[in-house]
């Protein structure tokens, strides 16, 4: 098959492609961010006849799911599988690529602590090996004490996973990297990401379910499989990148307009509805006022409320900014390919270095490198102006080089190039206020400018995996259309969370799987209430 590339040159839109007065009938969706959400969100609405604008302020589609080439070599950023039990998810992705640009992959990844490699999932005889029998017992003694006395506040980070694994694997196996991740304590993050990482895991299950498939001896079923216990997955041979590509093609094929390297830099509201945004290129000065007659939004949510105009009120502005993110960096390095390993990822929780995850993109697919040869990804979670995020590339790719031969993965001299790509607001913090802030902005948008609709992960500041932040692109375009849904419900209603219990007692294990979420209820049923 052949493919053109989204970053290739075509016609750009031109003043006279808008309109600048009021609203009417007929007048684009403008969708702001060509990543997973805002494209799912444009196909939908393109291939059903709909006009659709684009706008990317970066060169290159995908957002954090992009794929970076750099001399030849691919880069996954933070690594995505191609899992899902949202149905209409699978069907999008199988529209978007043919059959043969998949491959099936097989998941592995360990966990690196105290110079010994730990499979994760967790297997009950390389753990005991590895911890030694005196240390697992006390682990296994931790564990059940926390079922008698468990943590005092399970909604933070540090609680949930504490209340799962007991102290004393959460300080071997979860804080460091936690606290990596976030660079906070664990104990000041609220439970949501833990609950949306490890739900419907514990101790028990990660032993358990392994035993229970084996004995079985048959392929588990997806729709009962706990996410984090996944075999293998699909992933697009060249990258995920690969598949927003192409999707932003097909955007443009049936009549959408892209808009790459430009910003959103307003979004006016005038009698409780965005009637136009202004837009531009990154580094001109120039702005066109483009009528619109919905706007849907994948940029980190403080952002877009920065960029309303008139200004929101001070409440609504303070509740955004005091939304936080967490930035990220990569250094990849070329290496032999023998000197590559057969996992993923390896997660790093060793606290005598700075890296807290190894990808070998070769694992990933073979399609990513070449000659003879594998990139392995090393991946730093920073804040943006931080001694990490200011260094010099050189400084980077030293560092990188120095942490992945102190691991003991490949010897300095092995490493034959290094490139390192910065992604900010890579992740959104969930601290104590972020539901509270979050709900304050939601309402004020509901309240005045109700066809304004965030998505997605940043759109949204709340933990969507990519599936479900294009679900929420979905049900927004559904919604625009004249349904009623509440994307807010998406990974958040209790049947949708693995862990929880079906009617019948079966348990619901598996990543979220929304198939109607909750009916949203329309302006004129609340106002009857």
């Amino acid at each position: 098959m052949e493919r053109s590339s989204a970053t290739d040159d075509r016609e750009p839109a031109t003043e006279a492609s808008y309109r600048s007065g009021p609203t009417e009938p007929g007048d684009p969706v403008l969708v702001i961010g060509g990543g997973p959400a805002g494209l799912t969100a444009a196909r939908e609405l393109a291939e059903g006849g709909d006009p659709v604008i684009v706008v990317e302020q970066d060169e290159v589609v995908g957002g954090i799911s992009r794929t970076v080439v750099r001399d030849g070599w691919r880069f996954d950023i933070g690594g995505h599988r191609f899992f899902t039990k949202v149905a209409p998810v699978e069907e999008f992705w199988n529209k978007v690529l043919p059959e043969e640009d998949f491959l099936l992959r097989p998941r592995m990844s360990r966990i690196y602590y105290e110079g010994k490699f730990y499979d994760y999932p967790i297997k009950l005889g390389n753990a005991l090996a590895n911890l030694g029998a005196a240390e697992a017992f006390r682990c296994g003694l931790s564990f059940l004490w926390v079922r008698v006395r468990p943590p005092r506040d399970t909604t933070t980070l540090e609680g949930y996973i504490v209340s799962n694994y007991g102290w004393r694997l959460y300080r071997h196996f979860f804080k460091t990297y936690t606290e990596k991740v976030w660079g906070v304590p664990a104990s000041d993050i609220g439970a949501d990401w833990g609950a949306q990482r490890i739900k419907g895991m514990s101790l028990w299950s990660a032993v358990w379910e392994p035993v229970r498939s084996s004995l079985a001896g048959a392929r588990r079923n997806r729709s009962k499989q706990v996410t984090s216990l996944i075999e293998e997955f699909r992933y697009p041979k060249l990258g995920p990148g690969m598949m927003w590509e192409f999707c932003a093609d097909q955007v443009v094929e049936f009549g959408g307009l892209l808009r790459l390297d430009t910003v959103a830099s307003a979004v006016h509201i005038e009698g409780d509805r965005a009637q136009a945004v202004s837009i531009g290129a990154n580094a001109g000065v120039e702005k066109e006022r483009v009528a619109v007659s919905h706007v849907i939004s994948s940029m980190p949510l403080a952002t877009l409320v920065r960029i309303v105009d008139p200004p929101v009120p001070p409440a609504v502005r303070t509740a955004a900014d005091d939304l936080h993110y967490r930035d990220f960096l990569t250094v990849a390095l070329v290496v032999p390919k023998e000197r590559g390993f057969p996992d993923n990822w390896i997660y790093v929780h060793a606290p005598d270095v700075r890296v807290g995850r190894v990808q070998n993109f070769g694992s990933w697919s073979p399609y990513m490198v070449k000659d003879g040869r594998t990139c392995l990804g090393m991946e730093y979670f920073v804040f943006e102006g931080d001694d990490l995020w200011s260094s010099d590339d050189d400084d980077l790719i030293k560092l990188a080089t120095e942490e992945l031969a102190t691991i003991g993965l490949v010897d300095a001299a092995d490493v034959e190039a290094g490139y390192v790509v910065r992604v900010p607001k890579a992740y959104p913090v969930y601290d104590d206020h972020y539901r509270e802030n979050v709900e304050v902005i939601r309402r004020w948008f509901d309240s005045h400018a109700p066809n304004v609709h965030p998505v997605g992960r940043n759109g949204m500041h709340k933990y969507n995996n990519q599936d479900h932040s294009m679900y929420t692109a979905m049900l927004t375009v559904e919604n625009i259309r004249g349904a009623h849904h509440d994307i807010w419900s998406v990974n958040v209603e209790e049947e949708y969370h693995e862990g929880s219990t079906a009617p019948g007692g079966d348990p619901a294990t598996g990543r979220s799987a929304p198939v109607v979420p909750r009916r949203r209820a329309t302006v004129e049923e609340t106002t009857e209430r």
